[in-house]
């Protein structure tokens, strides 16, 4: 089973995106998908209940060692959404589970500078210190033709202790699409390729850890 670990510095960074995202790229691509869902706001547990009919279902489960312990056995792909600012103690029912921990970051000096600091405390988490546990950053809602966002993405990836493996554009279709509980990954116009596109370099980073 895979398990992908999401935690972010500060509320709103896009977590929810990223497991919602991923979770309907793993759902379409015929896994048996799971969220566990340990944000007090529940966002990625209510859009897996939203799922309709005619989209491949995604399990919900809330957070804790209980939502661990519900998984299924046959389980191919689990993603756990973790609540904001979480230290240590809060991420140890998932860390020793975990074959990835991804960190979405926004563009903001405010956000980066609550980003780098909480990267840093990951760091010294004993199993990523051994490197046991890889951790990459994806910086989200992106506006790419902006100096900001360029800016800010030079300057993450210049101080950040792990890797900036992904770069996703700001678009209102991550907030429409997440209302009815779906993803990009379950349509296949020519319009939202572009934005799967984007999502490339995160999968392939994942693939090669797994």
């Amino acid at each position: 089973m895979l398990t992908v670990l999401v935690a972010s510095s500060k509320g709103g960074c896009g977590k929810s995106t990223l497991v919602t995202q991923l979770a309907s790229h793993w759902a379409q691509k015929g896994k048996r998908t799971a969220i566990i869902d340990g944000d007090r706001q529940g966002s990625s547990y209510r859009w897996a209940a939203l799922r309709p009919d005619n989209v491949p279902g995604v399990l919900g489960l809330e957070g804790g060692r209980r939502g661990l312990q519900k998984l299924p056995s046959d389980t191919e792909v689990a993603l756990i959404d973790t609540p904001a600012g979480s230290h240590e103690r809060e991420l140890e029912p998932y860390l020793e589970q975990a074959d990835v921990l991804l960190v979405p970051v926004l563009p903001s000096s405010f956000d980066l500078d609550a980003s780098l600091g909480f990267l840093a405390h990951l760091r010294e988490i004993n199993r990523i210190k051994r490197g046991k546990l890889p951790v990459a950053i994806v910086a989200n809602r992106l506006k790419p033709w902006t100096h900001a966002s360029q800016d800010a993405v030079a300057q993450l990836a210049e101080a950040a202790p792990f890797p900036v493996v992904a770069q996703l554009r700001d678009s209102q279709a991550y907030v429409l699409l997440g209302a009815l509980g779906k993803g990009i990954f379950d349509y296949a116009s020519e319009q939202v390729r572009n934005h799967q596109q984007d999502w490339a370099p995160l999968l392939r980073w994942i693939k090669r850890q797994h």
